[in-house]
């Protein structure tokens, strides 16, 4: 198994380099994981007080359960991989079966901040985009997605996320193999990537043609 760490800032376009990665395989050959499934359950908090939580700190992900989940997966193993939900800032009922692929696409803002997890990954990507950028998305994702209001993602912006950023997340790029700039516009970038990722494939199974 192949595993990819994809991190980057709030906004910066994973999910997207993540999605063009996955149309280039077959259904069975990728399976992901995103960090966003192991927020910690905050239910025993009032909503408010969830909302008011820094999550873009790498105490607020329960690492050691994603730590565990790489380490099955990678021995063939499936894994019951929790959900979250960001308009109640808590874990749901639902879990989702994860079934052992070729590749194993880890994403989120902090999976590089994690030494075990970083440990497990074979290639380590950080997607990087201009602040302003990232902040654009953010507003419309989260007016959208997570029931904010625009007066909300700012002062969330500015109380939690850009500190949070500059002190937890950006210092991950120094772990990675390779940045990707402009994040998901970068096709030549993703291009790359995935044929390395493809060219890795067609050693690990030379007898698959």
């Amino acid at each position: 198994m192949l595993v990819i760490g994809i991190a980057g800032g709030t906004g910066s376009g994973k999910t997207t380099v993540v999605q063009k990665i996955i149309q280039s395989f077959t259904k069975n050959e990728v399976a992901v994981l995103s960090h966003d499934s192991y927020y910690y359950d905050n239910s025993d908090l009032t909503l408010e007080e969830r909302r008011k939580k820094n999550y873009d700190r790498p105490d607020a992900i329960e690492f050691e359960l994603m730590v565990e989940h790489v380490e099955a997966l990678k021995a063939g193993k499936p894994i019951l991989q929790p959900t979250y939900s960001f308009i109640t800032c808590t874990r749901l009922d639902e879990i989702v079966m994860v079934e052992p692929r070729h590749v194993l696409i880890i994403e989120g803002i902090l999976c590089l901040s994690n030494e075990k997890l970083r440990d497990l990954m074979d290639v380590k990507v950080y997607v990087d985009c201009d602040s302003d950028v990232r902040l654009s998305r953010v507003i419309r994702r989260d007016i959208m997605e997570r029931g904010r209001d625009v007066n909300q993602v700012l002062e969330r912006y500015e109380k939690t996320v850009r500190p949070s950023h500059l002190q937890f997340i950006e210092p991950t790029k120094h772990f990675a193999d390779i940045i990707i700039p402009q994040g998901g516009m970068n096709r030549r970038a993703i291009e790359i990537l995935t044929n390395y990722i493809k060219q890795i494939l067609k050693k690990d199974k030379p007898n698959d043609a």
